[in-house]
């Protein structure tokens, strides 16, 4: 089958890989019909990825239909219609049960328990297939009134964005900053408002994404001081903070423009073991400070509600169509952020 591949850094390749298996008795291969490109692929694009091997395929979104079970795997049927979790799981712990997978008490000891396309032993879904270990856990049937587009998106960037506004603890009435409006910063901004925000201020520094940003109701940030444009317009600092980029400097930044005991919630990916937090300013103004990693199982239920009534839209922020040959544009495209590029959508039969 083909596959996206990473070569080295900036230097992605659809080449021929090794048709998947599932991986034992309890696993399953899912056919992928659309698979997509998210912000935290572009540290391993970077160079900063999580393992030094090259080859690998990439990707941790997709859906699809499964094409191939193992024996023990219940529930499920061929031709079933999935969506692919980012989040994967053992079927054992008390976690995973209970749809926590990112706390997996066995992600430790089972390297095909984190997430796919950080390496070789859980191969990515930017593909033509992919096999998904612990299906019962790992996949999750899809309403029929859901499209592709919207499947994708809830298959990472819609739950991140949901749990971190929940981390957030939004309250109606508040007032919340969105930092980083990608794909995830921009379902932030649509679960702010349906958790019940007054205001919603999105910082970036792109053009295009505030402005997609401003077409859902937020009111658009880019000034030279970020903190003072923020403090300013909300007379010391809004309620709620989510943290969309992960970048030291955005982390920072986000401590800083929390009003006196306010919540600041990192959903970022940061791979700093070292980073600085300015303690005495988060104690001083008595912040609460979340981060954390999604589980995505726990959070589809609440979401699956929410966009078949109409409160969030998930494809909205699907800027981009493109077969999977064009592969490695679609990386240079997202990379450089150019002509509007928000989330990109890859179809594995072109």
């Amino acid at each position: 089958m083909k596959g996206l591949t990473y070569r080295g850094p900036e230097h992605v390749e659809v080449v021929d890989v090794a048709d998947p298996e599932p991986p034992d008795e309890f696993g399953a291969v899912v056919a992928v019909s659309t698979a997509g490109i998210c912000g935290s692929d572009l540290h391993i694009y970077d160079g900063h990825g999580f393992s030094s091997e090259l080859g690998f395929c990439l990707g941790h979104e997709a859906v699809g239909t499964i094409a191939a079970l193992g024996d023990r795997v219940t529930g499920m049927a061929v031709g079933d219609r999935v969506l692919v979790s980012a989040a994967v799981g053992c079927s054992t712990c008390r976690y995973c049960r209970a749809g926590l997978v990112s706390r997996c008490l066995n992600a430790p000891d089972i390297p095909t328990v984190a997430c796919y396309g950080l390496s070789p032993a859980l191969p990515g879904s930017q593909a033509q297939a992919v096999a998904v270990p612990h299906a019962v856990t790992n996949l999750i049937p899809i309403p029929d009134s859901l499209s592709d587009a919207d499947a994708v998106v809830l298959s990472d960037n819609a739950p991140t964005a949901w749990y971190g506004a929940r981390r957030a603890r939004i309250e109606p009435g508040d007032t919340v900053a969105v930092i980083g409006l990608g794909p995830v910063g921009l379902m932030s901004v649509q679960s702010a408002f349906a958790m019940g925000a007054s205001r919603v201020l999105a910082v970036d520094l792109v053009r295009d994404r505030l402005d997609a940003a401003a077409a859902m109701g937020a009111e658009p940030v880019s000034a030279t001081d970020t903190k003072a444009a923020i403090r300013a317009a909300t007379g010391g600092g809004v309620d709620a903070v989510i943290e969309a980029v992960g970048a030291d400097q955005t982390i920072a930044l986000a401590i800083k423009i929390a009003r006196r005991g306010g919540r600041v919630s990192v959903i970022g990916v940061n791979q700093n073991r070292a980073f600085g937090v300015d303690l005495l300013t988060a104690q001083l103004n008595e912040l609460e400070f979340a981060i954390g990693l999604c589980s995505v199982q726990y959070e589809l239920p609440t979401l699956f509600a929410l966009v078949e009534g109409g409160r969030l839209r998930p494809s909205e922020v699907v800027t981009h169509r493109m077969p999977l040959s064009d592969g490695a544009e679609a990386y240079r495209l997202f990379a450089a952020r150019e002509g509007g590029v928000g989330k990109i959508l890859l179809d594995p039969s072109a």
